[in-house]
């Protein structure tokens, strides 16, 4: 019995050893490679999720405050988005202002919204909105008469600051055709203090 002990040590101490007879010693090259590899795979994760899934975009502008200020960094997700109401997006429909705007959506296809602006109060199909996240009631009137229904495939948007916020209240913007909603924002990461989900 003990021969055979004898033996299974020796062939322990044959695999600790290389073929030059020494222990072996940590091999940094090896170790680098795997680090840069996982740091490359995690890198491409991040391109793809946020390529196909996910966009990071800033806030410009009072329109949606209290909600979202000037300089805020939201992500947004566009990955078989279809528009609700209550929901925040970013929309790159042209529009008198030039640039892609944030807004949130009041209605959908279908829906008919319709203001009373002495009253600031919204009303959707005949249902006053209840709408904790705006900074006022809706007081301001432009170019656009009510009741006013969606038409097919497109939505009707408002900043929550209604009174400093050109909107589908306004010709210049009008109704958003969805071909041209970039996606819904979901989530705050910049200012670190306010970081969260948005609704």
């Amino acid at each position: 019995m003990t021969n055979v002990e004898d033996s299974i040590e020796l062939i322990e101490d044959d695999n600790k050893r290389d073929s030059s007879g020494n222990e072996p010693s940590f091999n940094l090259k090896r170790e680098v490679f795997e680090w840069l590899e996982a740091v490359v795979f995690s890198m491409v994760v991040v391109v793809l999720l946020f390529t196909f899934i996910f966009r990071i975009v800033g806030v410009e502008g009072p329109s949606m405050q209290p909600t979202l200020h000037t300089d805020d960094r939201v992500v947004i997700s566009h990955l078989f988005y279809k528009p609700k109401p209550k929901d925040i997006i970013v929309i790159t429909q042209p529009n008198s202002v030039n640039k892609p705007i944030i807004k949130r959506i009041i209605a959908v296809e279908g829906q008919t919204v319709d203001i009373d602006f002495k009253k600031g109060i919204v009303k959707v199909d005949g249902v006053t909105l209840n709408e904790p996240y705006i900074a006022e009631p809706t007081y301001n009137q432009y170019d656009v008469t009510f009741p006013l229904k969606v038409s097919k495939g497109e939505v009707f948007v408002m900043g929550d600051n209604r009174n400093d916020s050109l909107d589908s209240r306004d010709s210049g913007v009008g109704m958003i055709d969805e071909r041209y909603i970039l996606g819904k924002a979901v989530f705050r990461i910049f200012p670190f203090k306010s970081i969260g989900v948005l609704k």
